[in-house]
């Protein structure tokens, strides 16, 4: 669905009456979500989601709180959300050890026991590593790294210690709030291996990485894990496996991102 879509405004609207909000600001059009600010009946600010990711609100309501953004009021059948309001201020104000630094110290907080309503990731890596031999990939990858993204998928797979992760955990996903300096917002929530949470930081803020890619991934990469008290080696597995899965994934018209992935994979390894 787009985010201009008139269902989708539709949808903040009915919710608007029926939790008996009123808007409080322009609402801000995501890929696939709204988000607008809102008071409720009691005058007190929050945020109406509409679009949200199927789960989120069962990890909302198990975090409570604790280093993200905490459900008021939630319609999952609708996929509609009422939170805690934060700030449009991201990590992307920071630099960026300050931002990575602050992203580690959420996942020790964020990775709590497993759901059993969650898909896990680390059987979905399994298909995926199942699959590989075989599949057609729109843009050429080369040969070693898929043979070494399939030989280190079958070895997570094999000792998997699963955890709730974000799924989507990066500068733009970490907001400032009033509450605590900083809150994650806009879960993609599955179950997996505490390593599995660093792509996403590693893709983002390309920009930062211009004329040094190699050395800027990996100070991130470096970054997050020590701060975050990672295995090192575990934590480079996955970001290979991951960015080879992307890489194979990828239309013909993604080659700049290809190159993105597949320059990631080196430079930690490098």
């Amino acid at each position: 669905m787009r985010p201009d879509d008139p269902d989708l405004a539709a949808l903040a609207q009915r919710h608007l009456e029926r939790w008996r909000l009123r808007a409080d600001g322009a609402a801000v059009r995501g890929a696939d979500t709204l988000t607008m600010p809102v008071r409720t009946a009691d005058g007190a600010p929050a945020l109406l989601k509409t679009g949200a990711a199927d789960s989120e609100h069962l990890v909302l309501r198990r975090w409570g709180g604790d280093g993200a953004v905490r459900l008021l009021r939630a319609d999952p059948h609708e996929r509609v959300l009422l939170t805690e309001r934060v700030a449009p201020t991201t990590l992307d104000a920071l630099p960026d050890t300050q931002a990575c630094e602050i992203v580690a110290a959420l996942y020790a907080r964020l990775h709590v026991p497993a759901l059993p309503q969650l898909p896990s990731a680390t059987a979905e890596l399994q298909r995926w590593a199942n699959r590989l031999p075989e599949l057609d990939a729109a843009v050429p990858v080369p040969r070693r790294l898929t043979e070494q993204a399939l030989a280190l998928s079958r070895n997570l797979a094999d000792d998997a210690a699963e955890v709730v992760l974000h799924g989507d955990l990066h500068f733009a996903s970490v907001h400032a709030a009033d509450r605590e300096p900083w809150l994650a917002v806009d879960a993609r929530p599955l179950n997996g291996d505490p390593h599995d949470e660093l792509a996403p930081m590693l893709l983002h803020r390309w920009d930062d990485y211009a004329g040094h890619v190699r050395d800027g991934v990996r100070h991130r990469f470096w970054t997050l894990v020590d701060a975050a008290g990672l295995d090192e080696d575990r934590a480079r597995a996955w970001v290979v496996v991951r960015m080879v899965q992307a890489a194979t994934g990828a239309a013909p018209t993604q080659a700049a991102a290809v190159t993105r992935y597949l320059a990631i994979a080196k430079a930690v390894q490098d």
